[in-house]
């Protein structure tokens, strides 16, 4: 168990639900619903001319924040791992919120995990975001190499041969900063027996295949699932990449317009002899 398991704000005290004594289940009897998420500091940029018109709210809070994360927060109350990209960690331009740990405390995550990749103080706190209804073995947060901005959140659920890394990952623009950052990540799960990789990698499937994390073995989707922009997605720049030993029911990109991303989520079964008290986990019907 990780003792920092969540950064908070000061003197706000992490919600976490009740104990609850029962026999264990085999995770490989369960489903784990997952979902991905550029979620741009909940400033609801979803249609092009946004750029413009609603300019401002990169750097100043607007009127119906608090309407935007509400919906943001019944969209993830839906899953039981989410990995957001572009959380903001309690600038001016949130209001002062804490938007992971506001979403957290309305969507019932008992256990969250923010890494701020670039801190602009009052200006902006750009973050990435995890959220889990159980807790992990272990949460890091890791600086990706190239320009201060990028990084990855690696989690992991159970020891040894039947655990489950899941990291939440947000990537360069250019394509020279991303060949480092993949060949870093490749160095972080080359020895994990089941991965769920998920994230912004502003990235086409195809250099994703051509990257140093593509010799491993994944289940490639023959289909692309365009997730950017949200109000005509042309581009898949978001993707979850789930290990060939994990079985997979469902991907899909959600009919959701509450950035200038949607999300992306998918249904796996996870791993054979991989234990956990069933309480928060969403089971099959």
């Amino acid at each position: 168990m990780i003792s920092r398991i969540t950064r908070l704000l000061p003197n706000r005290p992490l919600h976490v639900a009740p104990t609850i004594v029962t026999e264990p289940l085999l995770w490989n009897r369960q489903r784990l619903r997952l979902l991905s998420f550029n979620m741009q500091a909940g400033m609801g940029m979803d249609a092009a001319h946004h750029y413009i018109t609603r300019s401002l709210r990169n750097v100043l809070p607007h009127r119906r924040q608090g309407e935007q994360l509400a919906r943001i927060a019944e969209l993830i109350g839906r899953y039981d791992v989410v990995a957001l990209q572009e959380v903001d960690g309690g600038s001016l331009r949130s209001g002062y919120t804490h938007q992971l740990a506001h979403l957290a405390e309305r969507a019932n995550f008992p256990w969250w995990f923010q890494q701020i990749n670039r801190d602009l103080g009052h200006l902006g706190q750009f973050s990435n975001g995890l959220l889990s209804r159980q807790s992990p073995q272990a949460a890091e947060a890791h600086a990706l190499p190239g320009l201060k901005g990028r990084g990855i959140i690696v989690s992991r659920f159970g020891e040894g041969d039947n655990s489950l890394m899941v990291l939440n990952v947000h990537l360069a623009l250019s394509i020279k900063a991303r060949l480092n950052q993949f060949a870093y990540i490749h160095s972080v799960i080359k020895d994990a027996p089941h991965v769920v990789l998920m994230g912004d990698l502003n990235c086409t499937h195809e250099e994703l295949r051509r990257s140093p994390i593509g010799d491993r073995r994944w289940q490639w989707l023959e289909e692309e699932l365009h997730t950017y922009p949200s109000w005509k997605p042309q581009k898949q720049i978001d993707h979850i990449l789930v290990s060939d030993r994990l079985h997979v029911h469902s991907v899909q990109v959600l009919e959701e317009r509450l950035s200038d991303h949607r999300p992306l989520a998918v249904e796996i079964d996870l791993p054979v002899g991989l234990y956990l008290p069933p309480e928060g986990l969403t089971l099959p019907p």
